[in-house]
């Protein structure tokens, strides 16, 4: 084929030229126009009906939005529709155990910004007010859409705060092991480790800008809150030098929102201590620090039989993680709390006839598990939209409009006809 038809052709698509071989654009989602429509459609329906709007006032829009896609197979929403869509994401994110709060996401609409430099001074601003004095505020910062033949700037870093993983001369490996390849990609940008490496040595991360260019973002002292773990009976445990991060600012996500969707959208909330103690500290491809745990604690790890020190060092290391977020004043949840205000959540949805998407590999804790009320619950997760996604092979394959009961038939929703729709 001839170069200068492939050119053509290219320049067609949604992403041309150099945004075609970016790693989100194989990442993002693409919608005929037809469906970008029923999304956008669809959500500002939820958003309208939300605020009350008339019948007017819903047509102008919807005519506006109709205008704009055909122009350019695009909209732009406004500061009140990104931030009631941010907080419909939030509530329709089938992973996440504490939904409950969600119509108090603040939103900080940062769809101006676009220089490397000036991101970083927002994703440092964002950790301190999440941070505040220690009273975690559920927030997100949402950069500029992707649309168009180019792409925004995005971050590549999965979280802003993030460990390194050493590899030692004599083989031992030390840190996160889920970041080894992160470390790897960090030194040879130039970042320079601790003289003496540690567990806990917090990497920079990564920015790539509209040319796709890597930009290294270093934290500056004191940027990330850290909180050292301690428990309240056995000082043996402090001896590990165990701490973690205060605010988990996931960035990797893609937000999507009435056909929309925003490549740079870092958001967070608050950890439940499982998350710390039960999987990042306990897992083996992640710090694998239970028989640690256990000797610290005194436990017969080597003695013969059914191996249950791990059970208990999995609960006295919880019990330090919460003791220690405690009396640092930071905010924490532990999962049988959480598991209550999911089923509290799980009864507000059904009380607006609204059905609960859900994951239940996600939303059930990994501690103590049968005893969380959650255990017990019917889930499906449908993927209704707005949403956050990884993938457009994936989680983003599976996104579309969910309309509940709207246009169900009366027969249907009474159960006295066929049933559809999901049972959970």
């Amino acid at each position: 084929m001839r170069a200068d038809v492939i050119r053509r052709l290219l320049s067609r698509t949604r992403y041309g030229d150099a945004a075609s071989g970016s790693p989100m654009a194989r990442r993002l989602r693409r919608l005929s126009t037809s469906e970008r429509r029923e999304e956008a459609r669809a959500f500002l329906d939820a958003f309208h009906d939300a605020s009350g709007a008339g019948r007017n006032q819903r047509q102008a829009r919807w005519a506006e939005v109709r205008r704009q896609i055909g122009r350019s197979g695009c909209y732009v929403h406004t500061p009140e529709e990104l931030a009631y869509g941010a907080r419909l994401a939030w509530r329709n994110t089938g992973r996440c155990i504490g939904r409950l709060y969600w119509e108090s996401l603040d939103v900080v609409d940062c769809r101006h910004i676009a220089d490397p430099d000036a991101m970083q001074a927002q994703i440092l601003q964002h950790l301190k007010d999440a941070y505040g004095d220690g009273r975690i505020r559920s927030m997100i910062s949402i950069f500029a859409p992707a649309g168009g033949k180019t792409l925004p700037a995005w971050i590549e870093s999965p979280q802003i705060a993030q460990y390194a993983c050493h590899q030692l001369e004599d083989g031992t490996i030390l840190g996160d092991r889920q970041n080894i390849e992160a470390t790897k990609i960090a030194l040879s940008m130039g970042w320079t480790p601790p003289a003496a490496p540690g567990r806990f040595d917090l990497l920079p991360y990564l920015i790539r800008d509209r040319a796709d260019r890597r930009h290294l973002c270093r934290l500056p002292e004191g940027a990330v809150p850290e909180v050292a773990i301690r428990h309240p009976q056995h000082a043996a445990l402090q001896a590990l030098g165990l701490k973690w991060y205060a605010v988990p600012l996931v960035s990797n996500m893609i937000l999507t929102i009435g056909g929309v969707d925003y490549p740079c959208a870092p958001f967070n909330g608050f950890y439940m201590g499982t998350e710390i103690a039960s999987r990042n500290f306990a897992d083996a491809r992640r710090y694998d620090l239970l028989a640690d745990v256990a000797r610290a604690l005194d436990l017969p790890v080597d003695a013969p039989g059914p191996g249950l020190w791990r059970d208990t060092a999995l609960t006295e290391l919880n019990r330090a993680v919460l003791h220690s977020f405690k009396a640092a004043g930071v905010t924490m949840v532990d999962h049988h709390t959480a598991s209550d205000q999911f089923m509290t959540f799980h009864a507000r949805e059904q009380a607006q006839g609204r059905r609960v998407a859900a994951d239940w590999r996600w939303i059930v804790p990994p501690q103590a598990t049968p005893a969380c009320e959650v255990f017990h619950l019917r889930m499906r997760n449908f993927h209704p939209v707005p949403n956050f996604y990884r993938d457009r092979g994936g989680d983003g394959l599976r996104l579309m409009p969910w309309y509940g009961d709207r246009y169900r038939s009366r027969v249907a929703i009474t159960g006295h006809g066929s049933r559809c729709g999901p049972t959970a």
